[in-house]
């Protein structure tokens, strides 16, 4: 009887997107410098809550190409993994043993490796790592032994490539969500009016004095330096965005579920990311004033961007 054939993906990926919250920065920041000691393509995100490296993750590895996939880090690895999973085509495997990340690149085709930054040590992650990085799809794995898969099983796994992203879909399409969001439902079937003053906002105003409204921005606007004579809260329902308080010196990357503070008074900036959604809610009556013209905010917003990378 003829030995089974052990048919394999490409083994190394050419880039890697990377991500951890406060607890998992400090493993993941090890994990990043191994990675481009190894002449390996790195997107750094940075630190952000674990809910967001998670997704942020997720989101960008979903849209690139098979050749591209993700490190996650928190304090146990299973939240980053959650989040950066709720994205199709992502599958995130938290992994604290070199066997785990071998069977996950095997069996699962895991193209987003999630590492604890508080039970797994640098030197067992780069082993991890390693594992992880080098091992094929469907390749001999712990959980066969270290054999061959059988035929059978090859075929199984094959067809789970094209079948695991159309779980949670009906007859072939994606279902649409119910949105249970109360801030959403209040916004529902009405007309957010466009912002004149800054290009590609639009805002809903639900409530007066205390005042709270709903706010949209398209990818790529940018709120000019300003400031207010009221305090506001801000809840991002969709998308992402970037503040800079620039009175207080501090950059705030936010997304889904993040919130913000911003004193009266205080000078600050945006930047949308993404096609944007939030809840805004602010004391006595709406007043915008500028510190600086658009074209003087993008200037700066360029230069430090550039700066950083």
């Amino acid at each position: 009887m003829a030995e089974p054939t052990t048919t394999t993906t490409t083994t190394r990926p050419i880039k890697i997107i990377a991500a951890a919250d406060d607890f998992g920065t400090p493993l993941k920041d090890a994990l990043v410098s191994h990675l481009r000691s190894l002449n390996f393509q790195v997107q750094d995100l940075g630190t952000s809550s674990y809910y967001s490296a998670g997704a942020d993750v997720g989101r960008l590895v979903s849209q690139s190409l098979s050749d591209t996939r993700g490190l996650v880090a928190c304090g146990t690895g299973a939240g980053v993994s959650i989040f950066a999973n709720k994205f199709p085509g992502v599958f995130a495997t938290t992994c604290i043993t070199t066997s785990d990340a071998i069977n996950a690149r095997s069996i699962n085709n895991s193209n987003v490796l999630a590492v604890s930054g508080k039970y797994t040590s640098p030197e067992t992650a780069i082993n991890i790592l390693d594992a992880w990085i080098n091992t094929p799809f469907k390749s001999p794995c712990p959980a066969n032994d270290n054999d061959p898969w059988p035929e059978q099983i090859q075929s199984f796994l094959d067809n789970s490539l094209t079948e695991m992203p159309e779980i949670g879909r009906e007859d072939g399409k994606t279902k649409t969500p119910v949105d249970n969001c109360a801030v959403c439902c209040l916004i529902q079937n009405r007309e957010l009016n466009p912002i004149d003053l800054i290009p590609g906002g639009s805002m809903k105003i639900i409530r007066e004095s205390p005042t709270s409204a709903f706010v949209k921005f398209k990818a790529g606007s940018v709120e000019p330096a300003h400031h207010h004579t009221f305090g506001h809260d801000l809840v991002v329902i969709e998308g992402k965005k970037s503040v800079w308080n620039l009175t207080k010196e501090e950059k705030y990357d936010l997304t889904v579920g993040d919130y913000l503070f911003t004193p009266a008074g205080d000078v600050h900036r945006v930047k949308y990311h993404e096609d944007t959604q939030f809840f805004i809610k602010w004391d006595g009556k709406w007043d915008m004033f500028f510190d600086e013209d658009l074209d003087a905010a993008h200037k700066a917003i360029d230069k430090e961007l550039i700066g950083n990378n």
